[in-house]
């Protein structure tokens, strides 16, 4: 199902939502829930829940109470109590998972501070919130051409005008503190608008635009990721990543949200391991570890005098020499704890199929050899019946060249073939 923006347009052609992906149908929404209790009835008895979960531009979302008892499903689009006027949304989520929501958010469900519903939009709302909509591109471009006029160190990087259009929110972000004061007033004077700005993180910035990640998914905060965890490279170093900062920063500049899905998994097996900083005291001199393998339970140790030469051990052997250190006992060596690894051979690609090879259009093309040259005008062409130009200084029967099988004999019935004659063309050219 999609909305009526997203639908196609006379001819075929895509309109295209202008809510950069948040239309107002399930199809198009970002951070939806399911309603897994959609099918199941209420004991009896029981009223259901009279809050709702309301969506806006970019993922934000708010609850409200209905007081008036509508009858609301998801997709219902509803006028919303605000400050000041009413703001347009779009209904997310009903019934009990309602209040499990407002849990998780840290919002009292029986609370009177929670807002109210006042109605279904009716079309002539739809219509202003549409027109609305449509001037906040326009804004935003004219919005950070102000700002760079006033010389102001900030990105206007949205804009969010309310359902009725009489008031926009401009969000923004910096690295220090602005003073826009005199900036509000321009954007005033020349949107002729109530104006609210709202400073927002980077990673809050990047959650409300979306994007690509390096993945090829789309970002998880702009689909299903709604608490930001800080994020330290001590996770980068754990998993054993390079610290390459281009590599861990996501596209809000900051590091990875996706490098703490597993970290955990890898502190687990981290447990197991012996100390990256063991040292290992043995009679041909102290060894430190290099390297660690986590799935395969490995370490590599080398020779405080002989870095380049390293030298393989499990975790159990690596535990043992502990061991036999803490008791002040040397081991002769780590060749004698050391495990060869076996190489295996590389896969090559055996055209089984017999197809030809996708560079051979890439050879160049051979060149062609040059014609033969033409004999001036005015000599006598001979043309034989082979199509090539024959040389006047031969014999124009050259049949008596070829050499012929006196053993064969023809058949008694019939008489031998007499042998061709060469069709001799000649023609004059006249000089002029």
């Amino acid at each position: 199902m999609a909305c009526t923006s997203c639908s196609t347009s006379d001819g075929g052609a895509p309109k295209g939502c202008k809510n950069n992906g948040t239309c107002g149908t399930d199809s198009c929404n970002k951070l939806t829930v399911f309603d897994w209790l959609s099918n199941m009835s209420l004991p009896n008895g029981d009223a259901p829940f009279d809050c709702v979960e309301v969506r806006f531009k970019n993922g934000r979302k708010e609850f409200y109470r209905n007081t008036e008892k509508l009858t609301l499903s998801m997709g219902d689009i509803v006028a919303t109590v605000a400050s000041p006027g009413h703001d347009i949304g779009i209904v997310t989520l009903t019934g009990e998972l309602v209040k499990i929501q407002m849990k998780k958010k840290g919002a009292n469900p029986a609370s009177n501070e929670v807002p109210k519903i006042y109605r279904k939009a009716s079309q002539k709302d739809i219509d202003i919130w549409s027109a609305a909509r449509d001037r906040e591109e326009p804004m935003k471009v004219r919005a950070r051409e102000l700002a760079i006029a006033q010389k102001l160190e900030m990105k206007i990087s949205d804009i969010e005008f309310q359902g009725d259009g009489s008031k926009a929110t401009f969000y923004y972000t910096a690295n220090d503190r602005i003073d826009f004061r005199a900036l509000i007033k321009d954007f005033a004077k020349e949107f002729s608008t109530r104006i609210e700005m709202k400073q927002v993180g980077f990673r809050q910035e990047a959650a409300r635009l979306g994007g690509i990640g390096s993945c090829g998914r789309e970002l998880c905060c702009s689909t299903w990721l709604t608490d930001f965890r800080s994020v330290n490279t001590s996770a980068a170093r754990y998993q054993q990543l390079s610290l390459n900062p281009q590599k861990l920063a996501g596209q809000c500049g900051k590091l990875k949200c996706c490098l703490n899905y597993e970290l955990d998994t890898y502190m687990d097996a981290l447990k197991h391991f012996p100390d990256f900083e063991t040292k290992l005291v043995t009679e041909k001199g102290d060894a430190i570890c290099q390297k660690q393998d986590i799935f395969k339970g490995l370490m590599w140790f080398a020779y405080t005098n002989n870095f380049a030469n390293w030298h393989v051990l499990k975790i159990d052997q690596v535990k043992e020499i502990v061991a036999e250190n803490k008791l002040k006992n040397k081991v002769s060596s780590l060749e004698d704890y050391a495990i060869e690894l076996i190489v295996e051979p590389e896969k090559n690609f055996n055209n089984a199929m017999g197809q030809e090879s996708l560079t051979r259009f890439d050879q160049p093309k051979a060149k062609k050899k040059p014609n033969k040259k033409r004999k001036p005008a005015g000599e006598n062409v001979i043309v034989a019946n082979n199509n090539k130009p024959a040389n006047n200084n031969k014999p124009a029967n050259n049949n008596n060249n070829k050499p012929t099988n006196n053993n064969r004999q023809a058949p008694a019935d019939k008489k031998p073939a007499e042998p061709r004659k060469p069709i001799i063309i000649t023609k004059n050219v006249d000089k002029k």
